[in-house]
């Protein structure tokens, strides 16, 4: 089984991008979908972030709101968020991966891979990527979203440019999806082709693609 990284900060498409994966018969694992499952009623993480942050969770699911305006620009209070979520997503992950066994390519799609240091833990990492005014202009359009809260969350994020960097493939949202679904095309083809693979091999680990999409290197 071959694992695919699948990563991209706010508002670059890479929920969309994975539905392409999805569409093409690779198993996705969401590690967001995840995460509201755990918050949700009877979910694993109610009661220990409950614990740590008193009145999340008034009508006995987490208020992600609530939540977020308690970690927002406050890496301690994250720091602790994280330490109870991760390993309660990560045993999620185990029963995915149990069911997904015989598959030749599943793909993890975790917002802050790089963040985490998730990238060693997968055989390969497709960032999802658009043009700064593409991505600001899609995120102000979302709900209660505003100037002051993106930058905030792009400041917990690993910059675009660096994610880029370090992939191994780069999927350009920014030219329209039916552009990005032929790259997720093309990044699965890839990941099926030993030559791809002695050739990344041979190479550095973290470096870019020629171009988005490309299965060069």
């Amino acid at each position: 089984m071959i694992t695919l990284g699948l990563t991209g900060s706010i508002g670059m498409g890479k929920s969309a991008t994975a539905r392409m994966f999805e569409a093409e018969g690779a198993p996705v694992y969401d590690a967001d979908a995840a995460v509201h499952a755990l918050y949700g009623v009877g979910g694993a993480a109610v009661a220990p972030v409950s614990a740590a942050f008193p009145g999340v969770a008034p009508e006995g699911f987490i208020d992600r709101e609530r939540l977020g305006a308690m970690v927002l620009n406050n890496p301690e209070a994250l720091k602790r968020l994280e330490a109870i979520v991760h390993p309660l997503v990560g045993a999620h992950r185990a029963g995915f991966f149990e069911r997904v066994a015989k598959e030749p390519v599943v793909v993890l799609d975790i917002p802050l891979l790089f963040e985490t240091g998730g990238q060693s833990q997968v055989d390969a990492v497709a960032v999802v990527s658009a043009p700064a005014a593409v991505q600001r202009a899609r995120v102000l359009e979302r709900s209660g979203m505003t100037a002051e809260k993106l930058e905030a969350i792009l400041a917990r994020q690993t910059p675009d440019a660096e994610k880029r960097a370090r992939a191994d493939f780069v999927i350009d949202t920014g030219q329209g999806f039916e552009h990005a679904h032929a790259q997720v095309r093309a990044v699965l083809k890839a990941l099926h082709d030993p030559d791809w693979w002695a050739r990344r091999n041979a190479s550095p680990t973290e470096r870019p693609l020629d171009g988005p999409g490309d299965a060069a290197h």
